[in-house]
């Protein structure tokens, strides 16, 4: 998973919504009977893009993987890193670290998820 492309993909479908309004609706997940607006699918994208960050319901971060030190250390594990990429089936950070850069931005989608979301 790259953090640009999902970002850029959330900027489009939100001014996709901005023109279609409310009442365009799209299965989501693809091929259920649940629809939703073009907002609603980014504010799924955004949570599922944040919770890379959060802890687990066993206390631990996807972004951390398999690295003991970062998931259990108390000196690391509250010490988020940047990753340039992450895996995408479990969220765990690949490539450079402390990428502060795109994968940065994870903070403006906080920030728009909890504006939005309730």
């Amino acid at each position: 998973m790259w953090f640009p492309v999902n970002y850029l993909l959330i900027e489009s479908l939100q001014k996709f919504h901005h023109y279609l309004g409310d009442d365009f609706k799209v299965p989501c997940p693809t091929g259920s009977n649940q629809h939703k607006s073009l907002w609603e699918v980014t504010l799924d994208l955004e949570e599922r893009l944040i919770r890379t960050f959060l802890k687990n319901n066993a206390g631990e971060r996807p972004v951390f993987g398999d690295a003991q030190p970062f998931q259990q250390n108390p000196h690391w594990r509250e010490h988020l890193l940047f990753y340039e990429y992450f895996h995408g089936d479990t969220g765990a950070g690949v490539g450079a670290s402390h990428q502060t850069g795109w994968t940065g931005l994870v903070a403006k989608l906080i920030q728009q998820y909890s504006e939005y979301s309730r």
